[in-house]
């Protein structure tokens, strides 16, 4: 008599409930910390925590930080806040990524390249965006042009310098393994050097469109009418605390998901890394 289990029924119980117990896990860690801090940030508030050098006895509630979000949203005007914001981030950000992966390919393949454009760009990758802002006006007629150009010299180094530590990462073997295959230097480039530097572009793509972001506040000061850089200045400046908090969150959320779009499409064009991660 055959006394072989099928491999299903083989199986204990336990292996086969541990994939969907790993799929959940993950997601509540994350919601748990979030909830964390908004208890956290509630007591603060609630009790007016005073630690010397922190305190947090004029900080807004969450309460009040919702009630202020909640208005927002029902104001006529957060369209042309988010629009306003995102057309500057996605254009400065899209002109970043052509010149930073294009001029980053460039100098991590040639050396006569890296000895000409990457000392000066080391030069300008530590000036802050808020420095920019003279020279932006005096560069540009439109408020507008100089705002996106704000947004794209925070997105630019990013993208550029993780393309150049990706491309010189590549593995001197497969460079010389395809080229004793007889790979010309178009294919060399296409499936070889741009294929393994392509996790470090993405990870500065993220990094950059994070930056974009980050660069956002600064570039609405210039003379911006709209947008959430421009509503968490304003403000700040007629000292309305809870609106500030709502501008900074939602930069942060903007920000956080723009970057988890970035690295989805990366993902999408890598499925050579799907699953490298437990």
């Amino acid at each position: 008599m055959n006394t072989t289990l099928p491999l299903a029924a083989a199986q204990p119980p336990a292996a086969s409930a541990r994939p969907r117990l790993a799929a959940w896990r993950s997601p509540a860690l994350r919601l748990a910390s979030i909830v964390l801090c908004l208890i956290a940030w509630h007591l603060a508030t609630r009790y007016r925590w005073d630690l010397g050098l922190l305190t947090f006895r004029n900080v807004p509630s969450p309460t009040d930080v919702a009630e202020a979000a909640w208005a927002l949203a029902q104001s006529p005007q957060v369209a042309q806040h988010l629009g306003a914001s995102l057309a500057r981030v996605f254009s400065g950000f899209g002109i970043a990524a052509v010149i930073g992966i294009g001029l980053g390919l460039l100098i991590g393949r040639l050396r006569w390249a890296e000895d000409t454009l990457l000392p000066p760009l080391e030069v300008l990758r530590p000036i802050p965006a808020v420095a920019w802002i003279p020279l932006a006006i005096l560069m540009f007629p439109s408020s507008e042009a100089s705002m996106v150009f704000i947004t794209f010299v925070g997105a630019l180094f990013p993208i550029l310098l993780n393309t150049v530590h990706g491309v010189e990462a590549v593995d001197p073997r497969l460079i010389a393994s395809a080229r004793s295959l007889g790979a010309g230097r178009l294919a060399l480039f296409a499936e070889v050097v741009l294929p393994g530097a392509l996790p470090s572009i993405v990870t500065g793509l993220a990094i950059g469109m994070g930056t974009a972001w980050f660069c956002l506040v600064t570039a609405e000061m210039i003379s911006g009418q709209f947008g959430i850089g421009y509503y968490t200045w304003m403000s700040y400046t007629i000292q309305n605390y809870a609106d500030i908090i709502v501008g900074m969150l939602l930069i942060g959320l903007l920000g956080m998901g723009s970057s988890a779009l970035v690295r989805r499409a990366g993902a999408a064009l890598m499925p050579w890394r799907r699953g490298d991660r437990p």
